[in-house]
């Protein structure tokens, strides 16, 4: 007997209730991302459950924050179904579906008119995707952080990731230590200062809250008009942490002159013109919802950030290459050297970022 399978797009058009056909969309790397062309449009994910094991606790996370931002656009007069997501339920009132094959997929309203940027093309830019994300920060400054689950638990524990990286070191799996000797020791350098944000998070000097956790320019949706940031999008790693976090990937991805895996490092330095066009955006949204004691760690929020990547990244070359892309055999020593010279230059600079820093708050 033939045996038919169900075209899994059948499945998802039922338990939607909406007909559409389906094409690839943007250049994401974690889920598999559609455009529903239907009237109106939405965007569709088949979300990855190797990488967000509790598609149920994620989606929680998403739902209770988008709807708390939604109040509060409301509040303030805006439109909440283009200044943030619009999670659409499934006919049985569920945040996703999952299929006969175990797939699990959601659904958000698309938002029209909008375009995605993946490097700022100049300081003024890459200021409006800060006002963005201090806009979300600000709208969050009043949710329950704790109420959130880790979707990736110690997503940035810097401590941990140190950690991890003398695991590394010491079992040598990939027997590659006698190469890395000489960056392995001078990223250690940094360990006790890029703890610092973590440390004080944990006893409590700075205050838990809402963070992104993948503040990437990419991550903004811009007015396709005025080029105005209006939305921030991709909340799977929406989780409590310290919006240093946040604050400092930005400018480890934006404030670099290069890309993360430039072999010529002699191209990579760290731009303070770009970290005052971002610190300026960030802190006009942010308002008087940040701490002073917070405002005093935001120039060490970039330097650890970029640790913290740099770490990972010579943690999976000495681990074999188990956990980032790469498209040959070094690249993640190259990102882990780029990502060295970066923290160098901007260990150099955190007097003059401070200062900086203090002229905006």
């Amino acid at each position: 007997m033939m045996e038919y399978k169900v075209n899994p797009m059948d499945e998802v058009m039922k338990a939607f209730a909406i007909e559409f056909t389906v094409d690839p969309y943007g250049d994401g790397h974690i889920n598999d991302t559609y455009v529903a062309d239907s009237r109106p449009r939405y965007i569709l994910q088949r979300i990855n459950t190797s990488i967000f094991t509790n598609p149920q606790k994620l989606m929680e996370n998403i739902d209770s924050v988008t709807m708390h931002l939604r109040r509060i656009i409301i509040a303030n007069g805006g439109n909440p179904d283009r200044e943030t997501l619009t999670v659409i339920r499934t006919t049985d009132n569920k945040l996703f579906y999952e299929s006969a094959d175990g797939s699990c997929y959601r659904m958000y309203k698309f938002i029209d008119n909008t375009i995605t940027l993946n490097l700022p093309e100049n300081p003024h830019q890459f200021e409006t995707s800060a006002r963005a994300f201090g806009k979300f920060q600000n709208m969050l400054a009043d949710f329950d952080a704790s109420s959130l689950s880790e979707t990736i638990p110690d997503f940035h524990h810097t401590p941990k990731r140190t950690a991890n990286l003398v695991k590394a070191m010491e079992e040598n799996l990939a027997g590659r230590k006698e190469e890395v000797a000489d960056i392995y020791d001078a990223y250690l350098r940094f360990a006790d200062d890029c703890a610092i944000i973590t440390n004080d998070l944990e006893s409590g000097a700075i205050p838990k809250r809402v963070t992104h956790n993948d503040t990437k320019l990419n991550n903004v949706l811009f007015d396709a008009v005025t080029k105005e940031g209006i939305c921030v999008i991709d909340l799977d790693t929406v989780m409590p942490g310290s919006l240093l976090f946040d604050y400092g990937d930005s400018l480890r991805f934006g404030a670099s002159t290069a890309v993360e895996d430039e072999a010529d490092l002699d191209k990579v330095w760290f731009d303070l013109e770009y970290f005052e066009s971002y610190t300026r955006g960030f802190l006009s949204e942010l308002g008087d919802k940040i701490t002073p004691r917070e405002v005093e760690l935001m120039p060490l929020g970039a330097l650890t950030m970029t640790y913290e990547c740099g770490i990972r990244f010579l943690t999976d070359y000495l681990n074999g290459d188990t956990y980032f892309k790469i498209h040959y055999a070094d690249q993640n020593l190259v990102r882990a050297k780029n990502h060295l010279k970066l923290c160098t230059d901007i260990a150099s600079k955190l007097d003059e970022m401070k200062k900086i820093v203090a002229k905006y708050v």
